[in-house]
Formats: structure tokens, sequence, C-alpha cells
């Protein structure tokens, strides 16, 4: 169990599965209010939550106009957001994660699934807060540019599809060039702790994003016998 409990807010039309959610979640440690629509959730004090999991196909506010809303305030616009819905397709995603969402969860789901990327997610935001850098921060170097809200990558101002996973390992790199990460540590970093990954998955990943930033592939060095950083 965590020391300070991170609070979250889970917002559904679908009453049960609130209380199911909240039930798994309290388990977990963390603090749970729900919401079964969004006129509800607005009516919260949104600043105090540190994440919100939220439906999209609900009554008169959407999930994608709630979140819209919250994004456009400044007091909100940093809370981490994942999509729970039962649309799945490729817009609805596009959509999701242009809107600022960390993450987009199609059901039906498993609940070790949901607490897996809770976890990953509260991670990230745990990393962006410990180095100071505001959530909507672009981050360059050169002509490849990052942009940390709308999570997307840029080499010399052409959008790059990139993966979350993807995002999160270039990002790491490029916000600290020079320093070294070996393996475990990316790891621990970017992956979710229930998910077994083998040091040969993060080669894998680094030569898909060498691969992807193109002229800058080779700014992604290897450190003999230690790990892998951003040369600069």
């Amino acid at each position: 169990m965590r020391d300070i409990k991170q609070n979250i807010l889970v917002v559904d039309d679908e009453e049960d599965l609130c209380e199911i959610l909240k039930f798994n979640l309290e388990t977990e440690g963390y603090a749970v209010e729900t919401a079964n629509s969004a006129e509800e959730a607005l009516e919260l004090n949104i600043e105090n939550y540190n994440l919100i999991l939220l439906d999209v196909m609900m009554g008169e506010i959407s999930g994608f106009a709630m979140a819209k809303r919250l994004k456009s305030n400044p007091s909100t616009k940093n809370i981490p957001i994942i999509f729970l819905t039962a649309r799945d397709s490729e817009n609805d995603t596009v959509t999701g994660f242009n809107l600022g969402a960390d993450d987009y969860i199609s059901k039906p789901f498993s609940i070790r699934e949901v607490i897996q990327r809770v976890r990953a997610v509260l991670n990230r935001t745990d990393l962006f807060r410990e180095t100071n850098v505001p959530m909507g921060e672009t981050i360059s170097f050169q002509g490849l540019e990052m942009n940390l809200e709308k999570k997307t990558v840029k080499i010399d101002n052409e959008e790059i599809p990139f993966t979350k996973t993807e995002f999160e390992l270039l990002h790491l790199l490029l916000r600290e060039k020079g320093r070294v990460f070996s393996r475990q540590e990316l790891i621990e970093r970017i992956w979710p702790k229930d998910v077994l990954v083998l040091d040969r998955t993060v080669d894998v990943y680094i030569t898909r994003v060498r691969k992807k930033i193109g002229r800058f592939s080779k700014c992604i060095a290897t450190r003999l016998g230690f790990g892998y950083y951003f040369n600069s």
C-alpha cells in the first residue's frame, strides 16, 4: 500500500461497473470516487484527482466532450485521463489521444488490465512531476519535436506515428540527454510493473525508435556493457 493515496475518479453511466472498479482500485491502495455522468463529475473538485477513468458514451455530455473541457481548463488540463469505452475504432482512438488522453481501454476489459494501465499512467505522471516538466511541454532537439500533451512526434515538421511505449521510450531518453540507462532501468521506468519484459524486448523497441526517427537514429547510442543514451 502507498503512504499517500492517489485519488482516482471513475466516470461511467454503468453503476455496477463503477462499483467494481472502485472496489478493486481501493484494494490496490487508491482512493476512489465515482460519478455516473459527466454532468455529475463536473460538479466535483476535479483538480483534486490524480487520474480520471472516463467512459466515452454517456448522456448529454460525452466523455470526449468532458475531456475537452478539462483539457481547456488550466487547473485540470494536466490530470491524466484513461478512456473506457466500447467504441474501439481507429478514429475513436485517434480522437481520444488528440484530446490529450493518456490511455484508451476498450470494453470488455479485465480488471487486472485496468489496474496495470492505471499504475503505468500514474508512474509516468509522477516522473513528470519529479522532473518539474509541465505535461503540455514540447521537447525538441534540432528537427525532432515531441508534444507531450498531444503525444505526437515530428521529424522536420512531418508527424511520425509512434506507439505508446515507443513514445515513452524516446521521451525518457530525449529529456535526459546524455544519461545512460541500463535495460533494467528502462524496463522499470517504461513498462507496467506486473508485465514480464526481457532485455531483448528493450533492444527491439530501441531498434524501432531508431528507425522511426530517421536521420536522428545515431543519436540513440549504445554504451557497451551499460545501456542506451541520447547523444546530443
